[in-house]
């Protein structure tokens, strides 16, 4: 483990007002959502679909690194170059899912612990070859009114904190994702209390297991009320929950927070990474940047629908989306953003 690179992976990540672009959907649930599209539940659509994620134009202007899946990371472009070469050439960091999903927890009904350790030093070695740089595990918490279990926090933030230790040890960043699911009707204070108690757990697991905190990404969900919760607070609400909660449980050591979209909408998460760096941030120890999957993705595969012919006109999308992002990290965002807009094809710029 060479420390220094670790930090300054870390610190690269969450720099210049970037963000991370998820990417590592897994097979069956990235064929569902092509399903829903009416686009071929097939490898080359698959690929085809990375491939324009990665190919568009001046992404690594706002996202720092992508993660990607196992398939993912072993395919080509369409000219032959592994996509692991397109990505470091664009200026981004490569990065890899390595957990291999959320199972049913045993005499815990209802609760989930992530698996994926068995054989993960070896796997962690042969990413590292290829050359991810970071990699990203996620466990999930359900809420309702009797769970989550001291269990099932306890086991997901023990497999988070051996996940991070061995990542280290291969050169690899860890970024750690303990996800409060908002599915349910809990209360904004419900998801406050558990998301520090989630926090808390895992810090004191990552302690433990002798994880560099220097060299570690939190990614957490936002502090927010569960989808069905007849009090939906505001967005400035949220942000000063969130920040309160993050404030009382993550230690000042990690470099960087990068949110986890959980569902929301791309604009809904825009504004609320807006408000918290509008509030706060000149008074946090850590950067405030974001980790999104659907939320920046969405615009472009409904775009792309799986032809060749909407390639342009979805990668515009998704470097709108990337863009109002950044622009949420800086504290610049605004509704204004969402206007019509139109693709110069050279600046990026915008007009109504």
């Amino acid at each position: 483990m060479n420390s220094q690179d670790l930090i300054d992976t870390a610190s690269k990540i969450v720099a210049d007002d970037k963000g991370l672009l998820a990417i590592d959907e897994s097979i069956p649930t990235c064929n569902k959502r092509f399903a829903k599209q009416g686009i071929p539940q097939t490898e080359a659509a698959r690929r085809a679909y990375r491939e324009l994620i990665i190919t568009t134009p001046r992404l690594g202007e706002s996202i720092s690194g992508l993660i990607l899946y196992d398939e993912t990371i072993r395919q080509q472009k369409t000219d032959g170059t592994p996509f692991i070469k397109a990505i470091v050439d664009a200026g981004i960091i490569p990065g890899i899912k390595v957990d291999t999903g959320a199972q049913e927890m045993a005499l815990h009904p209802g609760e989930k612990v992530t698996e994926g350790l068995d054989g993960l030093r070896e796997r962690l070695k042969e990413y590292s070859r290829m050359g991810a740089r970071f990699a990203k595990w996620r466990a999930v918490i359900a809420v309702d009114e009797s769970i989550p279990s001291r269990g099932c926090l306890e086991a997901n933030a023990q497999a988070l904190a051996r996940y991070a230790a061995l990542c280290q040890e291969a050169g690899i960043v860890p970024v750690v994702e303990p996800e409060v699911l908002m599915q349910g009707d809990h209360t904004i204070e419900r998801c406050r209390e558990l998301t520090e108690d989630a926090l808390h757990t895992v810090f004191a697991h990552l302690y433990t297991q002798r994880v560099m905190l220097e060299g570690t990404i939190l990614k957490p969900n936002m502090v927010l009320p569960g989808l069905t919760c007849p009090q939906q607070e505001g967005v400035d609400a949220a942000a000063d929950i969130t920040v309160t909660c993050l404030l009382r449980s993550v230690p000042a050591a990690v470099p960087g927070i990068a949110f986890l979209s959980g569902g929301q909408s791309g604009e809904l998460a825009s504004a609320r990474l807006n408000a918290m760096n509008v509030r706060f941030k000149s008074h946090l120890p850590w950067g405030v940047a974001f980790s999104f999957g659907r939320a920046i993705q969405q615009p472009a595969l409904e775009i792309w629908n799986g032809r060749e012919t909407n390639v342009a006109a979805a990668q515009q999308a998704l470097y709108h989306r990337a863009r109002c992002n950044r622009a949420a990290r800086r504290g610049e965002y605004v509704a204004a953003m969402e206007k019509p807009w139109k693709w110069d094809g050279v600046s990026g710029a915008k007009a109504a």
